[in-house]
């Protein structure tokens, strides 16, 4: 039986929950707010909205208030929070592209972990790279040779110039030695429509936006980009298990808080997202959605997004790379 979005977050609320502490010690009503920096319906926004309900019940019925200010390649999101009082009411909700931006020298209006201080990974997610039926080709060894032998005729689709897609695209290429034209939309919906009409040959899509798709026959499933195979695609392999050992990139979000933020609460609404992940119902809806949980504390936190921007940087430097 398929359960209604309402009825699974009721499910959640009547669990049993670890983390009484933080509820009993919450003497706070002020809501806090999660800024996030991509538009409503996306993998941010519904991971965000599928564990706030069990935040607030971690947070002692402290109520949590999600908004979206998408745009400028999660850069608005990021300045309203950076400018917000550091009073452990306002967050942001970012992803990839956090680390992405400083790599491809944007022009920012902060400085990313020094105005914005990380609190903690969400959520991870693999892509998909999918292609058009008309390639006929049914591995990833297969499109690496055809796209060999119509070099530079292929075009592959991102949601965007410098955007996650795309640079796990271009460290591909530069693995594969292939010669494909980038082609980059205003988000992965424009790309995924415009693969299924065959404007375009390859695209390193969402999983779950992809999978309809995939079961229908409109696009071809090769390879997955995670260290190991989606748990919504198994029988899938890898880039890394079909030739390109160490090959791994993933779509991800994760909260900072602004700067001078009070150590406690940046504490506290890490230790929630850390509990709110154990639930296992929750778990088990993220992985419907292609999530893998995380919940690391602000100290990994800061660690992956500086291994994020050096890597990034890495590609951005060796491919020469720019905003388009």
């Amino acid at each position: 039986m398929r359960l209604s979005r309402q009825q699974f977050l009721a499910g959640l609320l009547s669990l049993p929950l670890g983390g009484r502490a933080l509820a009993q010690t919450n003497t706070d009503r002020q809501p806090i707010r999660l800024i996030l920096s991509t538009s409503p319906g996306g993998g941010a926004d519904t991971s965000t909205r599928l564990i706030a309900p069990l935040l607030t019940e971690l947070l002692g019925g402290q109520s949590i208030v999600i908004e979206s200010r998408s745009g400028g390649a999660g850069l608005i999101a990021g300045g309203v929070v950076a400018r917000e009082a550091p009073d452990g009411h306002t967050f942001l909700v970012d992803i990839t592209t956090h680390s992405v931006n400083p790599a491809l020298k944007r022009p920012m209006p902060y400085k990313v972990l020094q105005d914005l201080v990380p609190v903690t990974q969400i959520v991870q997610g693999a892509n998909v790279l999918v292609v058009h039926p008309s390639l006929q080709v049914n591995s990833l060894s297969d499109f690496v040779a055809l796209a060999k032998e119509r070099k530079g005729t292929l075009s592959y689709a991102s949601s965007g110039s410098g955007s996650a897609q795309h640079l796990a695209m271009e460290m591909f290429k530069a693995r594969t030695e292939l010669e494909m034209t980038h082609v980059p939309y205003r988000g992965g919906g424009p790309a995924l429509i415009d693969l299924v009409s065959g404007h375009v040959q390859a695209f390193f899509a969402f999983i779950p936006t992809a999978a309809p798709h995939i079961s229908d026959g409109k696009i071809k499933a090769l390879a997955t980009t995670g260290s190991s195979r989606a748990q919504s695609m198994p029988n899938l392999p890898t880039i890394a298990e079909s030739g390109y050992p160490g090959f791994e990139s993933y779509d991800w979000n994760g909260i900072f808080a602004p700067a001078g933020t009070p150590d406690s609460a940046i504490r506290r609404l890490q230790a929630a997202v850390a509990e709110a992940l154990k639930n296992s119902n929750l778990r088990q809806r993220l992985a419907d959605i292609g999530m893998e949980p995380v919940g690391s504390t602000p100290e990994d936190f800061r660690a992956f997004i500086e291994r994020q921007i050096a890597m990034y940087s890495d590609i951005v430097q060796r491919l020469g790379l720019k905003v388009e």
